[in-house]
């Protein structure tokens, strides 16, 4: 029988680096993370992989290089994979975000 429950509350979280932290779930060449931002994330390159997912919690701004989308709890985002689709998060003093994202992988 399949297990259908993704039990979040019961994975230990992972810290590639300072200001995030995520707890993932893969299956069938898809990965859900469910992940933290804080103030204290910098991302010294520009991202260019693509992103699709929910802001459940708090706050965080994306720099399309340049142009500054705000997300907020309740927002979703989609962001296409490329270049011509570079990006920077970042989270405001005192903030953080907890956001879950759908990937391939």
């Amino acid at each position: 029988m399949e297990d259908y429950l993704i039990d979040f509350k019961n994975m230990d979280w992972e810290s590639p680096s300072v200001g995030v932290r995520y707890k993932a779930y893969i299956r069938n060449h898809h990965k859900i993370r469910l992940a933290e931002f804080t103030e204290e994330f910098v991302e010294e390159d520009w991202c260019t992989k693509g992103h699709t997912g929910y802001i459940v919690e708090g706050s965080l701004s994306i720099d399309f290089n340049g142009m500054l989308t705000n997300l907020r709890a309740g927002d979703g985002l989609f962001i296409p994979e490329g270049e011509e689709h570079k990006h920077k998060a970042k989270v405001a003093k005192g903030e953080k975000a907890l956001v879950i994202l759908f990937e391939q992988c």
